[in-house]
């Protein structure tokens, strides 16, 4: 794993993890590879993780998946609010 990462519940693949400079040599490549798996990837710079790159259609979906969370949130807390008033 990439110096800088911490563990969280969801775990980046190994796969998922390449360093920027491949990146830019291979960058149609790994375009492709980020279109068909839909996951992001996770880029280093120095062997540091440094920037994550994704599929625009990926991106869109978790923005969306986000807006819905805040959405279910704001709505728990107005009910939360209305109970107690």
């Amino acid at each position: 794993m990439a110096k800088g990462l911490r563990k969280t519940g969801s775990m980046i693949r190994p796969e998922d993890i390449g360093s920027l400079t491949d990146f830019a040599r291979n960058t149609k490549a790994r375009l492709k590879r980020l279109k068909r798996t839909g996951r992001p990837e996770l880029l280093t710079v120095n062997g540091k993780a440094e920037v994550v790159v994704q599929n625009a259609a990926a991106y869109q979906r978790l923005i969306e998946l986000l807006e819905e969370l805040n959405t279910t949130a704001a709505n728990r807390r107005a009910e939360t609010r209305t109970r107690y008033d």
